[in-house]
């Protein structure tokens, strides 16, 4: 995550998403994967949703509460904290690895984590929000790592704090066969069980995905409140998959 995106599309989609967790009595806690702004490239720009009736049916008061966000040029995290944008708990403290070692940005991220554990402790459901989603082999070790979530650290909040888990993913180059194969991997793992999970795709402007990590307490809720959601003006902008049911992602008709 990126102070530039707040307020996005995808903001709009996530949060939508969140909301309706916490309107089911889940409580939710926030794992801004918080890394420095970068100039490289466009991204954060997709806000065109705000000037479109198609999306302002699927939450008015989140897509009000944006749209004076993105209006008044106050976007950044800080901003999306707003009780009356999501009732939450939050950690957003950097974890930005500029100019340090391999060894330093080692320690330091697990210093970060920890913190994040401390903060997040007890709360219902964890959305953590990486840059890029799941750490990939190419990216360990790397200055870039900070732009995705390990698998060790999805354990922990799973674990540790025993919440269910979403993380984000964004979809790059790859196709939905190599980010549904990833997420199986990491479900059906032995650190993750007993977990049960399923992921939806948010099909607007830029594709995103999130997946589900599911302790059995928080099944039968949260696969009714997602099936809720996705049953009214949302069912458009979202496609589902079940790792029991099918190998794609579908309409949740």
């Amino acid at each position: 995550m990126q102070d530039r995106y707040a307020g996005d599309i995808g903001d709009y989609g996530k949060l939508g998403l969140l909301r309706a967790l916490r309107s089911a009595g889940l409580s939710i806690g926030v794992n801004w994967y918080l890394t420095p702004n970068e100039k490289h490239n466009e991204d954060g720009k997709h806000t065109e949703y705000l000037e479109k009736g198609l999306y302002f049916d699927c939450d008015e008061a989140l897509w009000n509460e944006l749209h004076e966000i993105v209006e008044t040029d106050k976007r950044n995290v800080s901003s999306l904290q707003d009780a009356g944008i999501l009732d939450a708990s939050y950690y957003s403290s950097d974890l930005d690895f500029t100019g340090k070692t391999r060894s330093e940005r080692n320690a330091f991220r697990d210093a970060w984590h920890k913190d994040a554990l401390t903060a997040l402790a007890g709360v219902d459901v964890v959305f953590v929000d990486p840059d890029n989603g799941l750490l990939v082999p190419s990216a360990e070790g790397s200055r870039k790592e900070n732009k995705f979530v390990k698998s060790e650290e999805l354990w922990d909040n799973f674990f540790e704090n025993h919440s269910s888990v979403v993380y984000y993913q964004h979809k790059a180059r790859r196709t939905d066969p190599f980010y549904i194969d990833q997420y199986r991997k990491l479900l059906e793992s032995f650190e993750l069980n007993p977990a049960v999970g399923f992921g939806l795709k948010f099909v607007t402007t830029s594709l995103r995905y999130y997946f589900f990590i599911i302790q059995p307490q928080h099944r039968d809720i949260i696969k009714r409140t997602v099936g809720d959601m996705l049953a009214g003006p949302w069912r458009d902008h979202f496609l589902y998959y079940d790792p029991t049911q099918t190998d794609v992602f579908v309409r949740n008709d």
